[in-house]
């Protein structure tokens, strides 16, 4: 039996835990047994820089932390080492950043999730990595608006040449009767 000393330092470590964790917009669940210290060493890098906290806990902390948090139906990924990505900031980054990896990287499979609360499944976190970043969303709405006004621009202008090109003849046919009248 572990000495209140020791059961009072884990239980700081979870209620630190779970206060960071609250501030989480989603998190990836991911197998990472195998990844040489490079491979490793060269996500966590790249995850850092964009914001994404990686973190291995042990499954037991794990499922505490997620209990308190109130997310069920975690049991299944929590079995076998776990790795967790998160991010305080963009709900999509994690998904995104972790499956590009997985793909990369044969080792590193992808187990699960948490978004907004409810666990996700592998393919609910692949589903989730394929939504485009805000930026391109951004871009598509704006496209969406301004496309349909730029097809009415281009189109009037092709009517206001081709009532310019019409109206020459009739223009110049009216000046060449008015020279005759006027000889």
């Amino acid at each position: 039996m572990p000495s209140q000393k020791i059961l009072d330092s884990k239980k700081e470590v979870v209620s630190a835990l779970v206060a960071e964790f609250k501030n989480a917009k989603s998190f990836v669940f991911a197998d990472a047994r195998g990844l040489t210290v490079l491979q490793d060493t060269a996500m966590r890098a790249e995850l850092r820089k964009n914001n994404i906290k990686y973190q291995v806990i042990k499954n037991t902390t794990s499922a505490i932390i997620f209990k308190e948090l109130g997310v069920e139906g975690l049991a299944d990924i929590f079995k076998g080492p776990t790795a967790i990505a998160y991010s305080t900031e963009d709900m999509i980054a994690p998904a995104k950043f972790m499956k590009q990896f997985a793909d990369k990287i044969d080792k590193l499979s992808l187990k699960g999730g948490v978004l907004e609360g409810q666990a996700l499944s592998a393919a609910d976190v692949n589903a989730l990595a394929s939504i485009p970043s805000k930026e391109v969303l951004y871009a598509q709405v704006a496209y969406g608006l301004i496309s349909p006004i730029a097809k009415l621009a281009i189109a009037l202008s092709a009517i206001a040449e081709k009532l310019e090109a019409d109206s020459q003849p009739v223009a110049a046919a009216v000046a060449s009767s008015t020279e005759t009248a006027a000889e």
